[in-house]
């Protein structure tokens, strides 16, 4: 085939891919099944929020096209396969974008995004069996915390939510003291569950991805931490020996040096 000549175009991404695993092509692209790939495409999922989560649209151009080749290699060992198509991929997405905007492709109104939502799961049920959930389109294989913020987006599009926020806060108030009362491992365990997905609520509410929060979060500590042990370096001193108090000195020092410029409101995150 050779190389195509526009590289900028979807098709030669396809042509790429059917030389590597046609006959001849990389003995590594050939071995592939789904099964193998799993985890690769796990992990250029992961790069993609990566490169989201620090602004680096450099990054997040090269990561989505690694994310896009797992999809067309995947398309590609299923029409090996006689599975289906490229075509039949590409023509289901854009037959179930249009049948789900009927607002835009159609003449169904929807004044606002809260609308937008009732009109796509009204779509969404009618597009499943009967006796099916609503909640069983979501993939149980998600991380737990994006899990679960998924159940709640999915139950509050038919009015299954909380009124306000300070009935949640309320909530998290009388899970942590059921916490506080757990009398087992197993108790504790479950009570501590509620606490997780009563704050994943409390996230959804206020328009925060538990999931991204969480990440920045360990990010802020790791920074933080390797700081405290390059300090101790420098200083001759052995982290794991100091106690405590110096421990937590050199915390404070590693969070005023490595603290996020003022966000407008005259805080330092």
């Amino acid at each position: 085939m050779g190389v195509p000549r526009d590289l900028s175009e979807f098709d030669a991404l396809v042509k790429i891919i059917a030389e590597l695993r046609g006959p001849g092509g990389c003995p590594w692209d050939r071995m592939q099944t789904h099964a193998s790939l799993r985890e690769h495409l796990l992990e250029e999922t992961y790069e993609v929020l990566e490169a989201l989560d620090t602004g680096d649209k450099g990054k997040l151009c090269e990561e989505l096209g690694d994310l896009l080749l797992q999809i067309v290699l995947h398309a590609r060992i299923a029409e090996e396969a006689g599975e289906f198509e490229l075509s039949e991929v590409l023509r289901g997405i854009n037959t179930k974008l249009i049948h789900r905007h009927p607002h835009v492709f159609g003449s169904k109104e929807a004044k606002n995004v809260g609308e937008v939502l009732v009109n796509w799961e009204m779509l969404k049920k009618q597009e499943r069996d009967r006796e099916a959930s609503m909640l069983d389109g979501i993939p149980k294989q998600m991380p737990a915390l994006t899990y679960g913020q998924s159940l709640q987006k999915r139950v509050a599009r038919v009015g299954f939510d909380w009124d306000n926020d300070e009935g949640v806060i309320d909530k998290l108030v009388e899970e942590v003291n059921e916490l506080n009362r757990a009398s087992s491992h197993d108790e504790r365990v479950a009570e501590f569950g509620d606490i997780i997905f009563t704050l994943a609520n409390i996230a959804r509410r206020q328009g925060i991805d538990l999931e991204s929060a969480l990440r920045e979060t360990n990010e802020r500590f790791y920074g933080r931490f390797s700081f405290m042990e390059k300090l101790c370096h420098k200083r001759g001193l052995e982290l794991a020996k100091l106690p405590l108090s110096e421990k937590n000195a050199l915390w404070e020092e590693a969070k005023n040096e490595l603290a996020e410029p003022d966000n407008g409101r005259g805080e330092r995150t």
